[in-house]
Formats: C-alpha cells, sequence, structure tokens
C-alpha cells in the first residue's frame, strides 16, 4: 500500500482506533478465510485500495495502518464459504460497515446489489450475487472522540425522585417556534433553552430518547414515501443517528448531554441490542450478515433460517462472546465518552434468553451487574418480546427497572369504568408488589406509564375507541386494536364542550394516578401539552405532522396540572418510596403503613375487593415500616371512578388538608371535603389539628 505502512497492530481495542502514528483496526469472525480492509476517498464514493489483513489472534483480525488520520473513510470485505444451508454467507463483493462504526459517511441506497444472493433467481437465497455494493451502503468513518467536558457530572438522580420524558430527538422540536430553525429536529434542538425550560417547569429528571443510534429505513417503506421514524432498526451500535445532527458530528450529541446535565437532566437512551437491520434471510448483506452470520445470529433450520424472537426478522446471538462483548463494549462507549446516564432495552426477553429459554441470571444479565460502568447507571427494561416465554414483567434482576403494561392497562380500565378493576388499581397503587417485590429488588422497580410511543397519546387515548392507522399504508391492519380506550361519547375531535370538559377530567385523573403511584412515573412527550396523532396508535413511520408535537397549540392548563403533580410528588416522600408497603405497624406510631378504606371510613371486606360496585379507592399511606425517615407527612388519597359519594376521613390523624381534586384543577390547598366529587381523585396530607374541617369555624 504506496505511502502507508503496513503492521500487525494488536487485536485491541475493537474497530479503528487513532495511534500516534496511524489507526490500528480490529474486527472479529470466527468463520472468514481472509479480510480485507478497503479506503475509500473522504466522501465514500472512490475506493481508494485493499488492503488484506494477514494477522489473526484468536478470532480478531487485525493491522495497523500507518499515516491515517481521523476522518478515513472505510469498509471491510470477508471472504468465506457461501453456504447459507449452513449459516454461512460469506461474499466479499459486499462492503461492510465495521460492527463498531462510530461515524458514518453517506446513507444505505437501497439496491439489489446489496443482496448477497441473485434476487429473481429460482434458486432464492442460495444464490450468489457478484455485483459490488460499495456504492449503496454507508461506510464508517474513523473518529476522535474526545470532547471538552469541563467539570460535567451526572445528575446521579436517585430512582426515586426520578421523573422520566419520553421523547423523540426530531418530533420533539420540529414545529417548537422558540428552538431555532437550524437545530429543530436535532440533539442540539433537544438541548435548546426552550426545551430545558419546558421541562424543569414540568418536573422532568430524565429524558429517554427514542433510539439515536445509526439506524437504516426498510425498503417497502421508502417505497410508500415513508421512513423509519421511530427508528426501531439499528444499523451501528457506536455511532449517533445523523439524521439529528449538522456537521458537528459526536461533538453536538455530547454537547446535547452536556447541557442536560448542567440542568440536572439525565439521559436515557432506548437501545435495541436485539437485532439489526439486515432483517431475515431475504435481507441485505450490510455489516453482522458478511462478517460472520453463523455467529452473530440465532439461526434455525440447520442455519439458513433466523430466530424471529423480535419480529423483525432476525435475533443477535448475545449467547455468543463476541456479540455479548460487542453489546457491553457499545454500552460502556455511550456512557464513558457520551456520558449518558442509562438505558432502557427494547424488547430485552431477547438479551436473557439462553439456550433454555429466559435466564434472569444468563449471561447479559451477569455481565452487566459486575461491570463497574454499567452497573451504577439506570438500566430499563422493556421486559416483553414475541419469542417463546417472551413475557417476563417482575422476572428481572436488580437493578433493572421494567415498563409496566399491567399498570398502564389496568389503570386504563378502571379509569374507563370497567367492574372489578378496583383490586388490581390497589396492586399498581402500591408498586405491583406482586410481580416487583422478590430478591431484594424496591418499590421503585416498576416504570408506571400510561401512554408510551408505542400507541395512543393520552389526548387519543380519551378520543378515540378505533385505531387509524390508515396513513401507514397496511389497510389500518397494524398496531394493537385493544387500546382499553373511551370517546367518551363521540368519536375523534369535538367541540361539544361537555365532552371536552369530561375528556380533560379523565386526562387529569389519568395522570393524577400516574404520578401519585409507587413506582417511577414515564410522562409520554406531548401528553402534557395535548397532543394528537388524529387516531394513530403505531406511527412508527410517521416522520411528519402526525408525530412531531405541535407547540403552537397547546393546552397551558394541563401542562400547569401535570407540574402540580411532579411538585406533589417531589415535595411528598411517601408517594415515591424505596421499599414496598405491606399494611406493618411501624415502631415510630404503631400505625399500618397502608390502610385500604371505602368513603364510609371503614377498611374494605374480601366482599369488597371482589365487588365490582366498588369503584372508589381510599388509601392512606405513611412511610414504610421496614425503615427510614418516619416523619414526613402520611398522604390520604382517593381514586372514584363511581359517581359522587360522602367521604369519612380517617381519624389517624389530627386533621387532613386537601392538596389535590382534579375536578378543580386549580386548586391549591383548602380543608379536606365531606364528599368525594364522582370521577375524581383526591389527594389529602395530614395536617396540624389547627386546619379544621370544611364548613367547620377554626
Amino acid at each position: 500500500m504506496s505511502g502507508h505502512a503496513l503492521s500487525p497492530g494488536r487485536p485491541w481495542p475493537m474497530g479503528a482506533t487513532i495511534t500516534g502514528d496511524g489507526v490500528n483496526f480490529a474486527v472479529f469472525s470466527a468463520h472468514a478465510a481472509m479480510i480485507e480492509l478497503c479506503l475509500f476517498s473522504g466522501d465514500g464514493r472512490k475506493e481508494l485500495s485493499r488492503v488484506p489483513i494477514r494477522d489473526r489472534d484468536g478470532d480478531i483480525w487485525h493491522i495497523h495502518v500507518g499515516g491515517l488520520t481521523a476522518g478515513q473513510v472505510y469498509g471491510f470485505r470477508a471472504h468465506g464459504p457461501y453456504d447459507p444451508e449452513r449459516g454461512h454467507r460469506f461474499n466479499p463483493h459486499k462492503l461492510l460497515l465495521d460492527p463498531y462504526a462510530r461515524a458514518l459517511e453517506g446513507r444505505l441506497k437501497w439496491s439489489d446489489a446489496l443482496m448477497g444472493y441473485r434476487i429473481g433467481s429460482p434458486k432464492g437465497d442460495l444464490s450468489y450475487d457478484t455485483r459490488d455494493s460499495a456504492f449503496a451502503v454507508a461506510k464508517a468513518v474513523v473518529t476522535d472522540p474526545s470532547f471538552g467536558w469541563g467539570n460535567d457530572q451526572p445528575p446521579a438522580r436517585t430512582r426515586s425522585e426520578t421523573v422520566i420524558y419520553e421523547a423523540h430527538v426530531r418530533g420533539l422540536t420540529m414545529r417548537h417556534p422558540h428552538v431555532e430553525k437550524g437545530l429543530r429536529g436535532t440533539y442540539l434542538g433537544l438541548a435548546s433553552d426552550a426545551m430545558i425550560e419546558h421541562m424543569l417547569k414540568t418536573g422532568v429528571t430524565a429524558v429517554e430518547i427514542l433510539p439515536v443510534q445509526a439506524m437504516s429505513d426498510e425498503r417497502f417503506l421508502l417505497a410508500k414515501g415513508l421512513r423509519n421514524y421511530w427508528g426501531y432498526n439499528t444499523l451501528a451500535f457506536f455511532a449517533p443517528e445523523p439524521r439529528y445532527m449538522g456537521k458537528g458530528g459526536l461533538w453536538e450529541f455530547q454537547t446535547m448531554v452536556r447541557r442536560l446535565h448542567t440542568a440536572g437532566i439525565e439521559v436515557i437512551l432506548d437501545v435495541v441490542y436485539n437485532h439489526s437491520a439486515e432483517g431475515d434471510e431475504w435481507g441485505p448483506t450490510l455489516s453482522f450478515r458478511g462478517l460472520d452470520n453463523a455467529s452473530y445470529y440465532r439461526l434455525a433450520e440447520g442455519g439458513r433460517k433466523y430466530a424471529n424472537d423480535t419480529g423483525t426478522g432476525n435475533t443477535l446471538n448475545l449467547t455468543h462472546p463476541m456479540v455479548l462483548r460487542m453489546v457491553m463494549d457499545s454500552l460502556r462507549y455511550w456512557v464513558e465518552v457520551c456520558h449518558v446516564d442509562g438505558f432502557r432495552f427494547d424488547l430485552a426477553t431477547v438479551l436473557g434468553r439462553e439456550v433454555g429459554g429466559f435466564d434472569p441470571n444468563g449471561g447479559f444479565f451477569d455481565a452487566i451487574r459486575q461491570d463497574p460502568v454499567l452497573s451504577r447507571v439506570k438500566l430499563i427494561a422493556e421486559p416483553w418480546d414475541i419469542g417463546p416465554g417472551g413475557y417476563q414483567l417482575g422476572a428481572y434482576p436488580h437493578p433493572f427497572l421494567e415498563w409496566n403494561d399491567r399498570f398502564r392497562d389496568g389503570v386504563r380500565r378502571f379509569w374507563r369504568g370497567d367492574a372489578g378493576l378496583t383490586r388490581d388499581l390497589a396492586a399498581r397503587i402500591c408498586g405491583s408488589a406482586e410481580k416487583f417485590d422478590h430478591s431484594g429488588r424496591a418499590a421503585t422497580s416498576s416504570v408506571n406509564l400510561i401512554t408510551s410511543h408505542d400507541g395512543f397519546t393520552l389526548e387519543d387515548l380519551v378520543s378515540y375507541t378505533v385505531k387509524r392507522n390508515w396513513d401507514n399504508g397496511e389497510d389500518n391492519r397494524d398496531g394493537h386494536s385493544e387500546n382499553h380506550s373511551d370517546n367518551l361519547g363521540v368519536e375523534g375531535p369535538s367541540p361539544d364542550k361537555a365532552v371536552r370538559a369530561a375528556r380533560d377530567l379523565r386526562k387529569r385523573n389519568l395522570l393524577a394516578t400516574l404520578f401519585l403511584s409507587q413506582g417511577v412515573p414515564m410522562l409520554l412527550a406531548g401528553d402534557e401539552i395535548g397532543q394528537t396523532q388524529g387516531g394513530n396508535n403505531n406511527a412508527y413511520a410517521q416522520d411528519n405532522e402526525i408525530s412531531w408535537l405541535n407547540w403552537r397549540d397547546t393546552d397551558a392548563a394541563l401542562t400547569a396540572f401535570v407540574a402540580r403533580l411532579a411538585a406533589l410528588r417531589r415535595d411528598h416522600p411517601v408517594l415515591r418510596q424505596r421499599r414496598f408497603l405491606h399494611a406493618r405497624a411501624r415502631a415510630a406510631d404503631g400505625l399500618r403503613d397502608v390502610i385500604w378504606r371505602r368513603p364510609d371510613g371503614a377498611e374494605p371486606s374480601p366482599q369488597d375487593w371482589h365487588d365490582p360496585a366498588f369503584r372508589c379507592l381510599c388509601v392512606e399511606m405513611r412511610m414504610s415500616a421496614e425503615g427510614g425517615d418516619p416523619s414526613p407527612a402520611a398522604v390520604f388519597l382517593v381514586f372514584n371512578s363511581g359517581p359522587a359519594v360522602p367521604l369519612v376521613l380517617p381519624e389517624t390523624a389530627p386533621a387532613w388538608e386537601l392538596v389535590l381534586d382534579t375536578t378543580r384543577p386549580d386548586l391549591v390547598q383548602e380543608t379536606a371535603p365531606a364528599a368525594v366529587p364522582a370521577g375524581s381523585v383526591l389527594m389529602m396530607r395530614a395536617a396540624p389539628a389547627s386546619v379544621p374541617r370544611k364548613g367547620e369555624s377554626k
């Protein structure tokens, strides 16, 4: 190779690493016969040289090329058997992206040349395609990730004080009038003054952003004029998605994190390590498939087919040590180089599925829990997939938190008026202890949600009974059909003031239940301003005004109400405890830490808990009897999905003061009421004896 000194280099770190006099490359393949390093011009259009990597340490191929610097564009070609029936799909005509690529040059351009087989051949995927794919693939770029972090420190919010805000980088600011136009839809836009001010006002402590690892748009979506908006189609696990940044590259992502940290807001990434963008056996050869298909993927039927526990066509094989290493290296990269504060793992059951099925003590969980970097950040599991034994809510080990769909569905159904849901609501209010109170797990293990990116927005939840996904181009077949929603009398938007008032009250009741329950609340970005998607409950391909938040037509009253709820939660530690409540007597005062009541003051009988007419649930909460500070004030909560009913206050406190009534969202504080309004949530706190009951003289 003219002008560049070649030497063996070293097998670590993986990927491309700048040294004092060049770049070291290291790539894994257990079954390749030869790997070639391909160097390209700065725009990625011209292949300048092709260098065989001759040194191999175990299954890691490595080489050092002198004289190369940051900005060098490169890829790999892998030689080996093309034998799909045995799991091997090597094809050196296909340029391959480095699995450890830190940045990309160009975007994927869909072409039949991306396929390792000949489309239309009677042999199907057993055929072999000889067209060069280099013109169509995104290429890796050698990067220098150094950044001036200054005195940046992680906010290190405790789980008990965390309020998560689930947001999409692009959709959050594309329509925001107070975000600079050139920054809308970008990492820097997310961390703009306008967005930080809004999040702080709303009480947010952590922003959980939908996938930002470099992704690709599926061919069938582009053919419909759509794109993969959500981003659950990862191409490169170390590279930030280019569509959300300008020419600043990684610096822009790092700046976002630093600005959010300065405001005390944590950054949690939604990550997709369960599958890749290569699809099934009919998909393109972009990276993993061409480097070592039999190692990177879980295969079936002798190796020709792919396990599809994800519904996307393939499943990454985390039981392989080098695939697991890649995932661990990627996670550490985002923490150490980009300073993120945690991860939400998409379809996390896949990550814990061993040969015998899901194992909470499997390799992935063991690796992450012993890691001195990763074990200290927030780890959130989406505890299901479509594979065998895929639903694993409550089965994850400490310190994982889990998205709780039982909270979502149970709370929706209770407020819809479904009969017999009061007992279930009691479990959800107390952190779903029947699922999470084991193995030393905390009461903050449940991530409580009413809505998320996947499904109706809060506004649509109270406006539609039927999904309206026609814009997705799948004849409304996609998306969940059962949403436990209720249009309150009119399907879709309504000018009727009574309908609007009923919907607004329902939203406040749902939000109040979310913020007053034990666990970690998660708010979908836009729910606090009244965002609608027009009834689309699967807007994964809608990179347009269906999904983009409408900041010009916001519900200021609802935003203020959410801020009020967050403040109540922050100011009352009894609402966000680390320990589960077991109705045990406290040593400090002999009172039980949780006491369930009917509105008449009596404790519910076993028959009451199964009575479908039991729709008004009251609960006294105090700090747990199992330790901790007993001094924070007790609260008395009322959740009433039925008609108005008289209320008898507990005699366990000298007096109670009302601090929340969802039928009167502007209320700040007054003496406790003698009745519960229909369809309402009330919060009262123990007050000094000098505070009179409503209607009494001082």
